[in-house]
């Protein structure tokens, strides 16, 4: 399943050996698996030069026509599934577990979603007594998508589904620690039907990044990836008015009630931070918890979290693998030494584990107070902050002190306390009673410095088309001279 080059572009891979090497490296082993070439200025040129050309004939198709090849690749993802998620498992170091349920399946249902609706893209009419007027929804032209490495095949479909269905092409770029998976969604695309340039993918670090932004002929810019790189892609993108998303990190709040269903609190609380060994830029990471549930759950926690099988990824009981890299490895032990000078009391984990591969174990903080350093940055990895809180007011308050507003989520009996305080946070994307649930049928984003624009469901269509208005006279015009 491998793919056969390091680029896939009008069509076909292509191969330019004069780019600089990239390793992929097996983050369960640190052997290298593959070897691909960022791309070269040749191949920037040819990508960007072959979605522009195809674009015309790709916006000219009746939408239930593009519809219909993106669904065709959506069947041929879910034939595909253990393939591909074998490969998502090479190229991240994620559990298989994992990778089954949560990765070809989430970017089969991206393509399946934006397939059905393709059909439906259009404007409205608006009587103005004997006059009147419509809109047309139209495609912005060629549009850049640039992945994080957690999630490659669903990000290369979130990006690509909406992009294609509103007649758009894409060159998309995904992150060069995790360059393979794109590749077979352009390739599955083309094999669909989709006419050659229509969904290209090249490699690359920033420079590469670059270059497609600042290309006068990209339209729109779509970016998943941290707080810092977004700014910096933001600025470039409106440097030339272009459009822009910004997928971005998080420093989520998860909050549980005294009353909440100790089992399930404690259930999200490990989905919202070790799901992916932590690597989730909605994970809810600051986990405050109410006084009266607190030892209780921070008992059942480490009951729970102690039963993980770290292991192998490749095996289907795994539940919990290795990080992507040795960079984020360091990043994640550098915050935990910080956490333990800070005065963090380390309940479970925080080591790096004996082993060949980038393995650190479920880590678990308690009595983490606001002003610590865990508390506020982004780690991305698997490091739990257990926060104590007395009443809701003061949460509140506490879970939106900080710059960032991605995600949050609220865990208790009562409902009505449930919608209030979510109504109060804030974040673009939250959960009551549960973490981490991305439909494609829903709005995601982020508020504040976690980015802007929406990611999923017809919302996404707003920023993968624009509208143009006609107005229509049916008298004669009248002026006053």
């Amino acid at each position: 399943m491998q793919p056969t080059a390091s680029h896939f572009v009008n069509g076909a891979y292509l191969e330019d050996t004069a780019g600089t090497p990239m390793p992929v490296i097996f983050p369960a082993t640190g052997a290298e698996i593959a070897r691909v070439h960022a791309a070269t200025p040749a191949v920037v040129e040819a990508a960007l030069a072959s979605a522009r050309s195809a674009q015309v004939e790709w916006a000219a198709l009746m939408g239930v026509e593009r519809g219909r090849i993106l669904r065709r690749a959506a069947d041929i993802i879910r034939e595909r599934n253990r393939e591909l998620s074998e490969l998502e498992t090479l190229d991240t170091g994620k559990p298989i577990q994992e990778t089954l349920v949560a990765d070809a399946t989430s970017a089969a249902d991206a393509l399946e979603y934006f397939g059905g609706i393709a059909a439906s893209l259009g404007g409205e009419h608006m009587q103005l007594g004997g006059d009147w007027a419509y809109t047309m929804r139209v495609p912005l032209g060629v549009c850049v998508g640039i992945g994080a490495w957690n999630y490659p095949t669903q990000i290369a479909a979130w990006k690509g589904a909406p992009a294609l269905a509103c007649g758009n092409t894409m060159v998309f770029k995904p992150s060069e620690q995790t360059p393979l998976c794109a590749l077979k969604v352009a390739e599955i695309l083309v094999e669909a039907g989709a006419p050659a340039g229509v969904y290209n993918v090249i490699q690359g670090a920033g420079e590469v990044g670059r270059a497609l932004v600042e290309d006068p002929r990209t339209a729109k810019v779509s970016l998943t990836g941290s707080a810092g790189t977004g700014k910096k892609v933001y600025a470039a993108a409106a440097a030339q008015m272009k459009h822009a998303t910004m997928e971005l990190g998080g420093k989520s709040p998860l909050i549980i009630f005294d009353d909440a269903d100790l089992e399930s609190a404690v259930s999200g609380a490990i989905n919202a931070n070790f799901y992916a060994s932590g690597q989730v830029c909605s994970n809810g990471t600051r986990v405050f918890v109410q006084s009266g549930i607190k030892d209780a759950f921070l008992t059942r926690l480490t009951e729970r979290t102690a039963q993980a099988i770290i292991g192998d990824p490749r095996d289907e009981a795994t539940n919990f693998g290795p990080m992507v890299s040795e960079d984020q490895l360091a990043i994640t032990c550098s915050y935990i030494e910080k956490g333990l000078s800070e005065g963090a009391r380390l309940i479970h984990g925080g080591k790096r584990l004996d082993r060949p591969g980038c393995y650190i174990e479920p880590t678990i903080f308690a009595d983490v107070t606001d002003d610590m350093t865990i508390a506020r940055e982004e780690i991305f990895g698997p490091v739990m902050c257990v926060l104590d809180f007395e009443t809701e007011n003061d949460v509140v308050s506490r879970a939106n002190a900080t710059d960032l507003g991605l995600s949050g989520a609220v865990f208790t009996a009562d409902l009505t306390r449930a919608h209030r305080v979510v109504h109060a946070i804030d974040a673009g994307s939250l959960w009551i009673n549960q973490y981490n649930l991305t439909p494609v049928e829903v709005p995601f984003g982020g508020m504040k410095g976690s980015g802007i624009g929406r990611e999923n469901s017809r919302t996404a269509v707003e920023h993968y088309s624009q509208l143009k208005t006609v107005y229509v006279g049916m008298s004669p015009v009248e002026a006053a001279f």
